[in-house]
């Protein structure tokens, strides 16, 4: 029923028109979106003909503040806090009320050049202030429509319209299906979108990395809260490509603990993808994501008797705190949609599996020492890692 986010940016950046879906617990209600950049006024003109609902202009913080867009309330007794401004309509438009001369509105909006004396209060247009966090802040339509624009690349500022039925009552999902069927329009949830900008790294830098191994193209993929995942590829980007998902550890890949094989098999993997090609996806998930600090404590535990998962339970922590989602994100933006991957952990491929990855999966041993026996022992014994009885 639900498409992609990743299919709804593209429809919009065609300039086409998509369903955005809210809880059942909050409006439930589906709403036309079409980014302003990209569209044109027979967008409007359809939104007022088969969307039925109030054609709004949801946009930035930001731009509100530049154009002077006051609240049209004070006081703003609204159950869902929509913050509504005053409307308007620009200075050139006759009557403000056509597709055509709502749309001039609407681009002036957006147009980065217009100044607060370009308006007419009140008008025809209704814009909508999001809060600057987008769908992280709110999980209103105002906000899953700017931040929709946002990923497209676009000036934030949107165009949006409930959809109605025939009968004038609000179209519920079973109706958006058929809606959407009978229109050919993509249809998106704003929980889904929220969960993809959690998960959607923006491309930082691209740089050449020469290591013992050989060169390795560098990419810095950036989280939404400003943690920075690496991805070293050598070679081009093949359909079942190695990878390796490798976490973050200090004490191992920097300082050569052997508490772990965590160092080990980081250079053994570089060194196997140097020499056939592949991805390692260097992932800032130190101590299976509780953090070094408590990576620490957790050794202070198992020097007392305890082992790696129950130290971490004994801090409050699931055995495993890591997910893939950070991971897939950064396959698919490189186009490793089907890999072979290198580890012993099945839930790093389940976790990739869930994602829309292609995955077959083959083992990364590292021969065991007498300091990380233990560990090894009990990876395979209660997180079910595929390790080899000869190698531990």
């Amino acid at each position: 029923m639900f498409d992609t986010v990743e299919d709804a940016l593209l429809d919009l950046k065609a300039g086409k028109l998509i369903i955005v879906t809210d809880d059942e617990d909050r409006e439930n209600e589906g709403d036309l979106v079409g980014i302003t950049e990209f569209i044109d006024s027979d967008a409007v003109n359809f939104m007022a003909i088969h969307g039925r609902g109030l054609i709004c202009t949801p946009v930035s913080a930001e731009i509100a503040e530049t154009l002077n867009l006051t609240p049209m309330a004070e006081d703003n007794t609204d159950d869902f806090k929509t913050a509504f401004t005053v409307s308007v309509d620009h200075v050139d438009t006759t009557t403000g009320i056509s597709a055509h001369e709502r749309f001039m509105t609407m681009k002036a909006l957006m147009n980065g050049t217009s100044k607060d004396s370009d308006f007419n209060r009140p008008g025809h247009v209704f814009p909508l202030t999001a809060k600057p966090g987008g769908v992280l802040e709110r999980g209103g339509h105002t906000e899953a429509a700017v931040t929709l624009a946002k990923l497209s690349g676009a000036a934030e500022c949107a165009v949006i319209c409930e959809i109605m039925n025939d009968d004038g009552t609000m179209a519920r999902v079973d109706d958006l299906e058929k809606y959407k069927q009978r229109h050919g329009l993509k249809m998106i949830t704003i929980k889904d979108l929220t969960h993809y900008v959690k998960h959607a790294l923006s491309r930082g830098s691209k740089v050449n990395l020469p290591t013992e191994h050989g060169t390795f193209t560098m990419y810095d993929f950036i989280t939404h809260d400003g943690i920075s995942h690496l991805a070293l590829v050598h070679g081009d980007i093949t359909p079942g490509m190695n990878v390796r998902i490798h976490s973050e550890c200090l004490t191992g890949d920097v300082f050569g603990s052997r508490r772990c094989d965590c160092g080990e098999q980081l250079d053994r993997a570089m060194e196997i993808i140097s020499e056939e090609d592949g991805i390692i996806l260097y992932m800032r998930q130190e101590g299976r994501g509780i953090g070094l600090t408590n990576k620490l404590k957790a050794y202070e535990l198992i020097e007392q008797g305890f082992d790696t998962v129950t130290a971490n339970e004994h801090l409050g922590f699931d055995a495993d705190l890591r997910t893939y989602d950070d991971a897939a994100f950064m396959l698919k933006q490189l186009g490793a949609l089907q890999v072979t991957l290198m580890s012993n952990n099945p839930r790093k491929a389940d976790g990739l599996r869930k994602e829309g990855i292609k995955v077959h999966q083959r083992p990364h041993m590292i021969q065991s020492n007498r300091f990380n026996r233990d560990y090894l022992n009990t990876k395979k014994e209660k997180l079910g890692h595929l390790l080899q009885e000869d190698m531990i």
